[in-house]
Order: structure tokens, then sequence, then C-alpha cells
């Protein structure tokens, strides 16, 4: 079964504290575990499976284009319904995972859905097969985009019998791994200063503008870290390892190939973004940390200070109605027609905001499926790093309700058109927020806030992506202790961060925390694309003489969904992804802001 698009935010480190905040309402989606409808919906897509296989399988090379149309369309909307169910059970997870009752539904319905996949996998198996002319003419042309991404993945597609094996093991495999790894994580209770925290709340002091108190926080997470570094060490072992076989099988020739291939975006464009990025660590973060070390009066940063307020930086407490205004006022001055569009998610409980034991760290926008709508989680502390997220995550809201009118076979979007609109949802109310302030302090700090997220969103990720192909390149020789884990981290760490940082023996395990390379090895690069190709798109909007009409092209492009590869999207724009330069034009924006930054 295809998976619905959830999309996780860079890095959940938030600050401050904040109540009255809203939870989200699922019953869009069903009332409970217990909800009869789940079993009603099971019976009803098993029953379809079953027509479906007794009509199509082994049959396909015969139908007309009108047929396998039909057939395509059927085989969507049993795709649908799962859709809904999984959606249901990891929200219900990602909201509270200290319940045992919500691991033991999410367990069950992975197994329930996945039984239910292997039913219908034959179907875009054998379709893959057909002769490219089987698969041309009108009747096809709205799936002809799916039908074309289909087939990437041709020359890694092996027997059926094979692909059923490797759906059905994926819930004791990989999917069991992560769950091992959520529940823990959300289990593990930090002392910090004689009070007793979860991981999210001890991640969210790092921000804190007391350096002892930064300190003690960072120490904690080090000592959890530590303590539970061998249990993760084999999680993270064995999902190497459990990658490695199925690429082995499939013919993925390196273990970062089935991400681009998923991604639509050829090895080159990331190489080339991988290479810009590192050959600018020296004018982007190392020069920044330097401008930071030098502001908060140290000789050295610790890794605590890296996210550390500066000393004139009154961040004041920022209410969920306040944060609610800023988001949607800046979101409106862009285009009023996408203010709409995410405004239902403050009205309707779309979103859960709220602080509590057991809720998944970070934030992330899920998708759901096209006849529902997205949900976002976030963990908000009233702070403006806290409104930077809410602003990214309903980008990405904005973009799956417009993508829905696909369909449920192409409305999803590689992740690196996935983070288009969020970050550039976040740029928005960035700007908005700089333009109406007018003390040239508050501004300075404003800009070096803005900064900082774009460094966590570029070169941190892309640290993170060296971290994943050094580990994973290891890993193909045998099992990697947790003490080189550690190395590979730091060695990666302190290339990106540069001279301005100190980094302590209790640094090395922190690794440990960082969910994407539990959940989707060699997710983060996306982050990084998403941000250069935001700021290069922004920069063509700020020149643009038509904003209306910039605003229109910008909608229609988050509406195509996964219908368009980055080329299509961003031509008509004049932007082109395949071109190295276009990857430095986004990281000159950053280093414009450093270079604004020197000057103050």
């Amino acid at each position: 079964m295809q998976t619905t698009n959830l999309a996780r935010h860079p890095d959940g480190v938030s600050t401050g504290h904040t109540a009255s905040l809203p939870n989200w309402d699922l019953t869009d989606l069903y009332a409970a575990p217990t909800d009869p409808r789940i079993e009603a919906d099971l019976k009803s897509v098993q029953e379809g499976a079953e027509r479906f296989a007794a009509a199509y399988q082994g049959k396909l090379a015969g139908l007309s284009g009108a047929q396998l149309a039909q057939a395509i369309g059927e085989y969507e909307a049993l795709q649908e319904i799962p859709g809904r169910i999984m959606s249901y059970a990891v929200l219900l997870f990602s909201a509270d995972s200290s319940v045992p009752a919500h691991g033991q539904f999410y367990q069950t319905m992975s197994e329930r859905v996945t039984a239910l996949g292997t039913k219908t996998l034959f179907f875009t198996l054998e379709l893959n097969r057909l002769p490219e002319e089987n698969l041309q003419g009108p009747a096809l042309a709205h799936y002809a985009p799916w039908l074309r991404d289909l087939r990437v993945f041709l020359p890694h597609q092996r027997e059926d019998v094979v692909e059923q094996l490797f759906m059905e093991k994926d819930v004791t495999g990989h999917s069991a791994w992560v769950r091992l790894f959520d529940e823990t994580i959300a289990g593990l209770r930090l002392e910090v200063d004689g009070e007793e925290l979860t991981l999210s709340a001890a991640l969210n002091k790092l921000s804190d503008s007391d350096r002892a108190k930064r300190e003690a926080a960072a120490k904690a997470v080090a000592k959890a870290m530590k303590q539970n570094e061998k249990l993760f060490a084999l999680v993270l072992n064995t999902i190497a390892k459990d990658k490695a076989i199925e690429d082995e099988w499939h013919a993925y020739p390196h273990p970062w190939s089935f991400r681009n291939r998923a991604n639509m975006v050829e090895d080159e464009v990331v190489n080339a973004l991988v290479e810009a990025v590192k050959s600018s660590y020296g004018r982007l973060s190392h020069r920044y940390y330097a401008l930071k070390a030098k502001w908060l009066g140290l000789p050295k940063l610790e890794h605590w200070d890296r996210n550390a307020p500066l000393p004139t930086d009154d961040d004041k407490h920022i209410s969920w109605p306040q944060a609610r205004d800023i988001v949607l006022n800046a979101y409106g001055g862009f285009s009023p027609e996408l203010a709409e569009t995410i405004k239902p998610f403050f009205d309707k409980n779309w979103i859960d905001a709220a602080l509590r034991p057991g809720k998944a760290g970070g934030a992330f926008s899920h998708s759901t499926v096209p006849s529902a709508h997205p949900y976002v989680l976030m963990n908000f502390h009233g702070k403006t790093r806290d409104v930077m997220t809410l602003a990214h995550e309903l980008g990405h809201g904005a973009h799956q309700s417009l993508a829905a009118k696909q369909g449920y076979l192409l409305a999803s979007t590689p992740l690196t058109l996935a983070e288009t609109a969020s970050v550039f949802g976040e740029m928005l109310t960035f700007r908005s927020l700089l333009d109406a302030e007018t003390d040239p302090a508050r501004r300075r700090i404003m800009l070096a806030q803005k900064v900082e997220d774009m460094l966590n969103t570029v070169v941190r990720q892309i640290a993170f992506h060296e971290f994943e192909v050094t580990f994973h390149t290891e890993r193909a020789e045998g099992e990697i202790l947790p003490e080189r884990i550690s190395e590979i981290w730091l060695d990666v760490q302190t290339r990106s961060l540069g001279p301005a940082f100190n980094f302590t023996e209790d640094y090395r395990s922190f690794w440990a925390y960082i969910s994407h390379f539990f959940h989707s090895p060699f997710y983060v690069y996306a982050y990084a694309f998403g941000d250069c190709l935001v700021n290069a798109l922004y920069a063509v909007y700020q020149e643009s003489p038509d904003k209306a009409g910039f605003a229109a092209k910008y909608r229609e492009m988050l509406a195509a969904g996964g219908a368009k590869r980055h080329k299509a999207l961003l031509a008509p724009f004049g932007l082109d992804a395949s071109d190295p330069a276009f990857w430095n034009k986004g990281l000159d924006v950053i280093s414009g802001f450093i270079d604004e930054l020197e000057k103050a």
C-alpha cells in the first residue's frame, strides 16, 4: 500500500511555555480505535481486493487503454481506505505513544493493512512489465505521471513473490524497529535541575537564555543518550542492514539510490547540492558561529550554545492566538486564497500543539488521504521559532490540501518538492515580521534567528546526510559499534559547524535522538533542497512586477502535487535545479544575510 506523506520539521527545538493549546480532532478519520467503521472498512477492502485480483491479475496485457484506466481507478480507490486507517493509527500513536493500546493498535493495523496490500501488489508489478505502447493514449492521460514515475523502478523490480515477501516482512522489520525507537524516545525522562522532563522538553531548554540551564539540559540529554546508545546503535544497525538487504535484492548501486529515485531527482542534482553546501561551510556556518561567539562574549561555543538566544534577545512570549494571526496575515499578504486554505486548520482543530508526555517531539504535517484533510502536530512553547515551525507545517498543510484534487496516486509529492511550500511559508512569515519591525537591534536579532534556522535547515541537514552516507557505507562491511557511530557524528559536526565550537565528549552520542536516521534514511537532504530552492524562488517573487501573477503560478505549482517533476514545476519561474549555479543562488541568500549581520 502507498503510504501518505508525513513531513517532519528538520529540527524540533523551540523555547518557552504556554497553555490552552489546541488538540486535534481525529474524528474526521475515525471516532476511536474501536470505531466499527474500521472493521467495516477493512472488510470492504478485503472483499474489493479479492474481486480486483480475480478481475485483473494476469490479464492487464489484454486490456484496452480505457479498460486499463478503469482498472487504475479501481486500484486507487482500494488504496485510499487503508491509507485512511493507517493515517489514523499514525496520528493516534504520535499524539501519545505512552498509551500501550495506541502502540498495539498501530502495530495491528500495520499488519492487517500490509496483508491487504499483498492482494493488490501484483497490479503495479504487472503494469510495469507492460510494453510502453500499452500505457499510451488519451484514456490514460490523467495517470500518465504516475505511470511515468512507476517506470523509474522497473530496473529494480523483482519477481512478484519477492516483492510480496519484502512487503510482508516490513511490519516485523523496519517498521517494528522504528516503533521501538519511538516508544523508547517517548518514554525517556530526564532530570534537569531537579525537574523531570521529556526529551522534547529537555531539548527545548537548549534554547534557554540562561547558559547554565542550557548546559544542564545538554548534559541530561547526553546522559540519556549514553545510557541508551547500545539500544539505539542496535536499532540503527539493524535498520541499515534491513535496508541493505532490500537494496541488494533490488540492485540499487548505493544506499541512497532508492531515496533519489523515490524523490524523482537525478543523482547528479543531489550531488551538486551536497557539494555546493559542503564547499560553503566556511562562508556560512563557520562565519556565522564565529560572529555568535563574539556576540555571546565567548572564546569558543559549546554545543549547547548553538541555539542560544542572543544576549539582547528578549524573545517575549507569543500566545497561540497571536501566532495564528501572525501566520494567517503573512500568508494572506502573499495570497488571500492561500490564507483561506490554511484557515480551517485553526477553525476545525486540525492542529495538535499542546505539550504533554508521550507526544512525538518536533513537528510534522500528515497529508492523510484526499477524501479527508491533513493534520499538523507540533509542540508550541510560545516563542518566535515556534511561530516559524507553525508557518512551516502549515505550508505543508496548504500544499497537501491543494494537491488532494489530484487523487490518491498523484497527490503526494517527492520529498525534494514537499519542502517547497513549508520553507516558502516560513520565509513569508519571517519577512512579514521583519518588515513590521522598526527597532534596528530587534531586526538584527530576527535576522540572526533566521540565519540560524536556515543553517539548521541547510548546513545541519547536509551534515546529517554526510553522516548517513558514511554510516551506511561502513555498515556494508559489518555492524558498527556505538563508539564508531559517535566518531562519525562528531567528525561531520566538527567540519560543518566549524572552529568556533569546542565539542565536549558528551556531544558524541547526540546522533541517537535524530529520528530521521531511523524513520527515513537519506530523507534529510530534502530540507536543504527545499530551502535553497525557496531562496531562489523567493528572489524571483521579490523581483516580479506582477506579485498576484506570481502567487497564482505558485498555487498552481502546489496544486500539481506529484503530477510534475522539478524541471516542469520550476520552469514557469525561470529556474532549473539541474544547473549547478542554481544552488549557489540559494546559498548566496544565506551568505547575504550574514554579510548584513557583520555590518550591523
